[in-house]
C-alpha cells in the first residue's frame, strides 16, 4: 500500500528555517527545475539559494562525516570510563553496543519516517525532527490527530535542552580541564573564572553561522579530540593494566541506571541527523550502507568501547568523570588536557547551531524581525552563548550532570520518539503497524522509558547528595 492510501495528507505548514536545511533538496542537485515526488511535480529553487537569495553551499560525504564525527564525539567520549565504572566490566560493553546499535536503527528511523512524510505532502526536502514527528502525528490515526502541533514542540524544546545542556557540559568540561593545567604550573585560578576567560574563544567560534564554513572548525576539534584519546590511552597502557579480576564485572541497579544515562549521552547526535543531510550536495549519500551515518557511527563506537574499557581497567573506582583528569601533572598529560579542552571548545558552534536553527525562526517572529537580519542572528546567538555560560558557573558538577542530561532529554531524542513516529507511520486504517515493528518498538520504548525514569531519579538523587556535601 502506497503512503497515499495508507495517510490522509492535512496542511502542515512548514516552519521556516535558516541555513543549508531550508534550500537542501532530496536529490542532491543544484540548479533550477522539478522534481517527481509522490507522482507529483514540484519547482525546487537552487540548492545554493534560500529564498532570499542567500548563498548556502551544500557539503560533501567527508565534510559531512566531518560533522557527524564531531557532533558525537565529545566530552561524553571521555566520561566513558566513569560509565563503565557504574557499568562494570562485562555488562558495560554488552550494553554500550546494545545502546549503539539501537541508537543508531533510531536514527535511521527517523530518516525514514522524514522520507515517508515527505513523499506523501510532495514536499522537496525533507523535514527536520520535530516537523517529522508533527506530521507523523498529524497524518496518523485520528485520535492522535490533535497531538501533532504540542508533540512538534516538545521535540524542539527536548532538542534546545539538549543541544544547550552540551554546550553548558562543554563550558565545563574545559574550564575544569584548564584549571588542573594552570595548577600544574603552581597557578591558581578560580573554575568560574576560567570559564569566563573560555568565552570569548567559544564566543568567536558560535558565530559562523553556515555548516559548510564549520567544517574546518570540525575538522579541527576532530584532530584535538583524536590525539587527545590516542595519548591518553598510550599513558593508561604504557605500565599494563591491573588484573582483570580487580575489576567489578556487573554493578546494582542504581549503578546501571547511572551508566545508561551517561552512555546514552555519549551517542548525542540524533538532532544533528536531519540538518546534516539535507545540507549534504548528495543527501542520498547520508543513510546508504556504506554512508555517512553507519560509517561515522561505527568509529564512534568503536572509539567509545575502547576509551571506555582501557580508562576503568587502569583507574577502576579512582576513574574521573573524564579521563584527562586521571593523567596526572608531566608536560605530555597537560598538553592532552590542553587538546582536547581546544577540541571540545570548538566542538561547541556545532551542538549550538542546531538550537540555534530551532530558536532564531521563533526568536524572529517575536521581536518582529524580518528577512535575514544577520545582526539579529549575531546578537541573538551572543546571547545564548552568554546564558549556557551562566548555567555553567551556576551548576559545575560535570560528570552528574552527563548522566541527567543523557538520561532525561538524550533518552527522550534518541530512543522514544522514532519507534513511537515509526509506530505511527507503519499503522494503515483499521490495522495496525504489524507485530515486527510492534515488538521491536515497544521493546525498545520499554527499555529507554525504564533508562529514562531510573536514570533521572538516580542522577537528581546523586546531585542532591553532591550539593547537600558541599554545604554541609
Amino acid at each position: 500500500m502506497d503512503a497515499e492510501s495508507t495517510f490522509q495528507q492535512s496542511p502542515i505548514q512548514n516552519r521556516t528555517m535558516t541555513g543549508p536545511i531550508q534550500e537542501a533538496a532530496e536529490t542532491g542537485r543544484g540548479g533550477c527545475g522539478s522534481v517527481e515526488v509522490a507522482g507529483k511535480s514540484i519547482r525546487k529553487q537552487p540548492q545554493d539559494e534560500n529564498e532570499h537569495g542567500e548563498y548556502h553551499p551544500p557539503t560533501s560525504y567527508l565534510e559531512t562525516i566531518v560533522h557527524l564525527f564531531k557532533g558525537n564525539i565529545g566530552p561524553g567520549l571521555f566520561a566513558m570510563g566513569d560509565a563503565f565504572k557504574n557499568g562494570g566490566l562485562i555488562v558495560a560493553p554488552l550494553l554500550t553496543v546494545v545502546i549503539a546499535v539501537v541508537s543508531i536503527h533510531c536514527q535511521h528511523v527517523l530518516i525514514a519516517c522524514s522520507k515517508k512524510m515527505r513523499d506523501l505532502r510532495g514536499d522537496a526536502v525533507c523535514a527536520d525532527y520535530a516537523q517529522t514527528v508533527e506530521q507523523c502525528f498529524e497524518n496518523g490515526p485520528m485520535k492522535l490527530r490533535g497531538w501533532s502541533r504540542t508533540m512538534g514542540r516538545l521535540v524542539d524544546i527536548f532538542i534546545c535542552v539538549t543541544q544547550l545542556g552540551f554546550c553548558c557540559i562543554y563550558f565545563v568540561f574545559i574550564s575544569t580541564n584548564v584549571k588542573q593545567i594552570l595548577q600544574a604550573y603552581n597557578i591558581d585560578m578560580d573554575v568560574h573564572l576560567v570559564m569566563l576567560l573560555a568565552l570569548v574563544p567559544v564566543l568567536l567560534s558560535s558565530l559562523i553561522t553556515n555548516l559548510k564554513w564549520l567544517t574546518p572548525v570540525s575538522m579541527i576539534a576532530n584532530v584535538c579530540m583524536v590525539l587527545g584519546l590516542a595519548i591518553t590511552l598510550y599513558y593508561a597502557l604504557k605500565d599494563g593494566l591491573p588484573e582483570v579480576k580487580e575489576r567489578a564485572y556487573w554493578t546494582s541497579g542504581s549503578q546501571l541506571a547511572l551508566f545508561f544515562g551517561t552512555a546514552i549521552f555519549a551517542f548525542e547526535g540524533i538532532a544533528l541527523v536531519m540538518p546534516l543531510k539535507n545540507a549534504m550536495r548528495k543527501p542520498s549519500q547520508f543513510e546508504s550502507r556504506l554512508g555517512v551515518l553507519n560509517v561515522g557511527m561505527f568509529l564512534v563506537s568503536v572509539m567509545f568501547m575502547f576509551a571506555g574499557s582501557v580508562g576503568y581497567m587502569k583507574w577502576g573506582e579512582e576513574v574521573g568523570g573524564s579521563l584527562t583528569l586521571n593523567l596526572g601533572d608531566t608536560i605530555l598529560a597537560q598538553a592532552v588536557k590542553l587538546m582536547v579542552s581546544t577540541g571540545v571548545l570548538l566542538g561547541y558552534p556545532l551542538q549550538f547551531f542546531v538550537a540555534i536553527q530551532i530558536m532564531w525562526p521563533n526568536a524572529k517572529q517575536l521581536c518582529g524581525i524580518s528577512g535575514r537580519s544577520l545582526v539579529g542572528e549575531l546578537s541573538f546567538r551572543t546571547i545564548m552563548v552568554i546564558v549556557t555560560l551562566a548555567i555553567a558557573e551556576m551548576v559545575p558538577a560535570l560528570g552528574l550532570f552527563i548522566s541527567l542530561i543523557g538520561a532525561l532529554c538524550s533518552t527522550a531524542l534518541a530512543l522514544v520518539f522514532p519507534p513511537v513516529i515509526e509506530l505511527i507511520a507503519s499503522s494503515e486504517p483499521n490495522k495496525g503497524p504489524g507485530l515486527f515493528v510492534c515488538t521491536k518498538n515497544l521493546i525498545i520504548l520499554v527499555v529507554a522509558l525504564l533508562g529514562f525514569f531510573t536514570g533521572s531519579y538516580e542522577s537528581l538523587k546523586q546531585i542532591v547528595n553532591h550539593f547537600g556535601e558541599m554545604n554541609g
